[in-house]
């Protein structure tokens, strides 16, 4: 009886047979007649090369191309984005070291990012339904030509559902690979959680390298709707010490570990789960027998780190390669035999710019009647605007365009609980810049303009804090803007983003008011907080309408995540915000916001 690719994956997983996989990489029919003990000159080879390209975070960019501003993608530092990119820098990386020598990698978060990417999972999903034959994922038709060898599952993988996930694996090539994705009734791998592959070197034996796939715990807390009950999501350092020592004892020569998990060791989510959420270098530190880790998730530019293994000393290499396809990740492995068995002599990584080489033509042949649906649907008018609005000046100033998405949130949920028990409680609403070149142009607006808004595939919930609470809640808030004492210049550039804290992670609240003294000390700097014109009332109970990652706990805000939840939706912030758009009409930023929020100095205003 025939089975499908992925019962077979799973079963060899579930075995830990260590077998090389269909498609693994070898060097040819005439390698694969070698004589083992020699190569051809009466002489076993003691040194070989292998090449690892890796890429992260690529968020469903396959072209170099902007469909918020419809436009080729560009940014101050001239970057280029997408997989068409990447795949030029890949071929000429596979032709200097040896197709059969290269292994292709990546390490999470492929199918959400882009309207592309939305547009597949959402408006004419790759689940299928009306009787329509599913379309091919636009990620999945260019991964595929790629040849990548296993990918990493990311979080963002999870965030509209897992039947979309489990659709999107059946239609690549490859395995999605994640070791601490686990079944949460039988506890056991949910996905494969690694792979193995041969590279046959002439006159001696095959290099053996397993390839470990860690995703990120924050799952349970970000997409816990879609993940509840259903898979759970153990530290990345726990499943390497189980995970590792099986990879070593099924003969690995090399041991490679493609990790959705940043470097620092931080963690966004305070104490949401029992495992930090970058632990790539602690994985790196505590785990002995890994050679090097392609690290994601954080959008950083990590060409090469070393850490060091506490147990061995062995120097273990990591590398980031930023995002969206920016870069590429590029590993070089020299191995001597010694005994019979390859031994990892040393490691080398590096970075390559994509905006270096040409789209491939036949990436941008594949994806080119996805991607012009894609350009007309996010080009549709969906109603107009009185006056322009920008987001430029919204991490430091009360601008309209943020007071627009939480006038939106807080009208949803007023008349969601509008004849039930909290209908007479004040609603608030929290709002974050997530892109500082987002804005709404005067006269017509197109649904990528209010896309570009909110970027992010959250949905509303609505729970109830205190008085009190919303005070600790605008104090955490407060510490993304650096301490600055009067007198001292202000430099924009500088005076926000305090301690790494992303843009993301700073929210405006509306329906209070308040100043947040700069000159003092983090925690200490809400003065002036009101509600209708009145001092807050500690003990008053307030509805907060607020996005799913801050619900759950994303970025550590207090309260939240345990606060009472009185209505949550299913729909993306996104659509609620088209929609709301699209019924009304036209959008008047003369009706709406006004200075709720501002900067001060020991009571001076900034600006």
């Amino acid at each position: 009886m025939p089975i499908d690719r992925r019962t077979f994956l799973n079963r060899t997983a579930a075995t830990g047979a260590g077998v090389a996989l269909a498609g693994g990489v070898v060097a040819g029919a005439d390698t694969a007649q070698a004589d083992p003990r020699d190569d051809g000159h009466g002489h076993r080879p003691h040194r070989t090369s292998l090449r690892i390209l890796g890429t992260t975070d690529v968020h469903g960019h396959v072209l170099n191309w902007d469909y918020f501003t419809n436009a080729e993608y560009d940014d101050a530092t001239h970057n280029d984005v997408g997989l068409a990119k990447v795949a030029t820098l890949v071929e000429q990386a596979r032709e200097e070291a040896g197709r059969h020598r290269t292994l292709l990698i990546d390490a999470g978060d492929i199918i959400q990012g882009t309207q592309l990417s939305y547009y597949y999972a959402r408006v004419d999903p790759i689940t299928g339904g009306d009787g329509k034959r599913p379309p091919k994922h636009p990620m999945a038709l260019a991964m595929n030509h790629m040849k990548y060898d296993a990918a990493a599952l990311g979080n963002h993988e999870f965030n509209y559902g897992i039947p979309v996930l489990r659709a999107f694996e059946a239609q690549c090539d490859f395995p999605l690979i994640a070791a601490n994705a686990l079944d949460a009734k039988t506890l056991k791998p949910a996905f494969e959680p690694y792979i193995v592959k041969h590279v046959r070197v002439p006159g001696a034996p095959d290099i053996k390298i397993g390839v470990l796939g860690l995703t990120n715990p924050g799952i349970a807390i970000w997409d816990k709707a879609n993940v509840q009950g259903r898979m759970t999501f153990p530290g990345l350092v726990e499943q390497a010490k189980v995970y590792v020592p099986k990879l070593r004892s099924l003969g690995c020569d090399v041991v490679f570990c493609t990790d959705h998990s940043g470097l620092d060791g931080g963690t966004t989510y305070g104490d949401g789960v029992p495992y930090p959420e970058n632990a790539s270098s602690l994985v790196a530190a505590q785990v002995p027998g890994i050679d090097a880790i392609l690290v994601g998730h954080t959008h950083v530019e990590r060409p090469c780190t070393i850490v060091a293994n506490e147990q061995t000393g062995k120097q273990v290499v990591l590398s980031e390669p930023l995002m969206w396809g920016m870069r590429l990740s590029v590993f070089d492995f020299e191995l001597e035999l010694t005994g019979g068995r390859w031994q990892v002599a040393s490691v080398t990584a590096e970075v390559r710019n994509a905006n270096t080489a040409a789209e491939d033509p036949r990436v941008v042949e594949l994806v080119k009647a996805e991607h012009d649906v894609v350009v007309e649907y996010v080009n549709q008018v969906v109603g107009t605007c009185t006056a322009a609005m920008s987001a430029t000046e919204s991490t430091y100033k009360d601008t309209p365009i943020i007071d627009f998405i939480n006038l939106v949130q807080a009208d949803t949920v007023t008349k969601a609980l509008a004849g039930t028990g909290y209908a007479a409680l004040p609603v608030l609403s929290q709002a974050s810049c997530f892109s500082r070149t987002a804005a709404i142009p005067a006269g017509q607006v197109s649904l990528r303009d209010v896309a570009g808004l909110y970027i992010y595939e959250n949905t509303l919930d609505a729970k109830i804090l205190t008085g009190a609470q919303v005070k600790d809640y605008l104090e955490w808030s407060a510490a993304y803007f650096v301490q600055t004492a009067p007198g001292d210049p202000v430099d924009l550039t500088k005076i926000t983003n305090a301690n790494g804290t992303a843009d993301f992670s700073y929210d405006v609240l509306s329906g209070v008011s308040y100043d947040i003294d700069i000159a003092q000390p983090a925690g200490s700097r809400i003065v002036g907080l009101t509600h209708g014109g009145a001092p807050l009332d500690p003990a008053a109970q307030f509805v907060l309408a607020v996005n799913n990652y801050r619900s759950g706990g994303g970025s550590g805000y207090p309260h939240i995540a345990t606060a009472q939840s009185v209505w949550s939706s299913s729909d993306e912030i996104r659509n609620t915000i088209i929609a709301w758009v699209q019924a009304t009409g036209t959008i008047d930023p003369s009706t709406f916001g006004g200075d709720t929020w501002r900067l001060t100095r020991a009571g001076v205003p900034l600006f």
